[in-house]
């Protein structure tokens, strides 16, 4: 459940890697803030 978990969003980052916790496209309307 850290950087190294490729099941979750941060992990995914780290990785480089999409899925159904990290999409490619963001369906957000809002502007996401620098640090979320």
């Amino acid at each position: 459940m850290g950087k190294g978990d490729k099941k979750t969003k941060s992990g995914k980052i780290i990785k480089g890697s999409n899925g159904v916790r990290r999409p490619k496209k963001r369906k957000t309307r809002l502007t996401t803030p620098a640090k979320a």
